[in-house]
């Protein structure tokens, strides 16, 4: 049976999941209640006659104007429910619970922040009514200021209108005829002088006396990434049950589950910050039940005093892939050194090894020719 409690927006942001999802109805309007997924997802529904319809997730919209449409929606019993419905609608309803069920959080509010971008131009016609030319105007756009947000979106509203088309509201697909921009297989990596240049500014920075305790801390957090090549978010949440005398035991990484193997700078690092009451190794300085912010803005400075200020902190990782590739390290290391799931993510870095490859056909050549000439 479902409980019923006066819903306010700082009670639904605070609801936790259960290992099944549950509702809390609301007193104020009993048609609406708010579903909590396993996964931490979080929607507002309509009730009515047993039936349950979504009202899209609470980051879309506050307490009062859920009820507003939950009301609306009560004035409307008499209306035909086979009407092909709004992108709004659709969209945070019956496309985002297909798929919130198998996703993990950060998936979860990496669909909801791109649907949150697509929703000022579509969100209020319905989906019969949004033409291919409407798309690709939209995309154009987008793509003059942003072209990889664009195509993150794009492939967003192409997973949407293909559930619309499977439930039978659209005959095709708007999206079906626009090509992504195209954007580099590569990212950018430090050359061995930057990353000396690097470590300078760290150092530099590192023994300031204006430094604060968290900017310290963000110091620490950067080197790590370089030694390990970690994605930023193993390291910031990284757990202190997750440190090991042999590496790190990541509980939940983007591929699942994996082993980081430590080297000696490392592991000094980390385990300075092993001490305290907290959690976390990097907790929050605000509250050490949580971890560190993501947002280590220090980076900006850093990679501004080193000269580096095209690289992005996931370059690091980049960086320390293609060094251990052009140190000779075959490839199926390399990616379980990253914790790729897939090799082909690791090949993107093969032809880091093409200088070394091509000086040691120079050396074989000359010494295949000199033979010849002893003949």
């Amino acid at each position: 049976m479902n409980r019923r409690e006066r819903l306010t927006d700082t009670l639904v942001r605070k609801l936790k999941p259960n290992s099944r999802e549950y509702t809390l109805c609301d007193t104020v309007v009993p048609s609406l209640g708010v579903r909590v997924y396993p996964s931490g997802g979080r929607s507002f529904i309509h009730v009515e006659s047993g039936k349950r319809a979504s009202l899209g997730p609470i980051s879309f919209k506050t307490v009062r104007q859920a009820r507003t449409e939950s009301l609306e929606r009560l004035t409307r019993r008499g209306e035909d429910d086979t009407a092909v419905p709004c992108f709004r609608d659709f969209a945070a309803g019956p496309w985002r619970d297909s798929w919130i069920y198998r996703c993990k959080p950060a998936t979860i509010r990496w669909h909801d922040r791109n649907l949150g971008r697509l929703l000022p131009t579509f969100g209020s016609r319905r989906l019969d009514r949004i033409t291919p030319s409407m798309v690709h105007r939209w995309f154009d756009d987008y793509s003059r200021t942003a072209p990889g947000g664009a195509n993150h979106c794009l492939k967003i509203l192409r997973h949407i209108f293909n559930h619309a088309v499977s439930r039978g509201h659209i005959a095709a697909n708007p999206t079906s005829n626009i090509r992504p921009n195209h954007r580099p297989k590569l990212t950018r990596f430090l050359s061995e002088d930057e990353l000396h240049r690097l470590h300078d500014a760290l150092d530099h920075h590192d023994n300031s006396d204006g430094i604060s305790p968290t900017q310290r801390v963000q110091i620490d957090i950067i080197r790590l990434l370089v030694l390990t090549g970690c994605r930023r978010n193993e390291i910031v949440r990284l757990q202190k049950r997750e440190v090991f005398d042999d590496g790190l035991r990541l509980l939940d990484s983007k591929t699942g589950p994996r082993r980081v193997f430590l080297n000696s700078g490392a592991r000094t690092i980390i385990e300075r910050h092993m001490t305290g009451d907290s959690a976390f190794v990097f907790p929050s300085p605000l509250d050490q039940g949580r971890p560190l912010s993501d947002d280590l803005s220090l980076w900006y400075t850093i990679r501004r005093d080193a000269g580096i200020e095209d690289v992005r902190l996931h370059d690091l990782r980049h960086t320390y892939a293609s060094h251990a590739v052009m140190q000779g390290t075959p490839l199926p290391v390399v990616a379980k050194l990253l914790g790729h799931s897939q090799m082909t993510m690791t090949m993107r870095y093969a032809h880091m090894g093409d200088r070394e490859t091509e000086a040691a056909s120079e050396r074989i050549g000359t010494a295949i020719a000199g033979m010849l000439d002893m003949g």
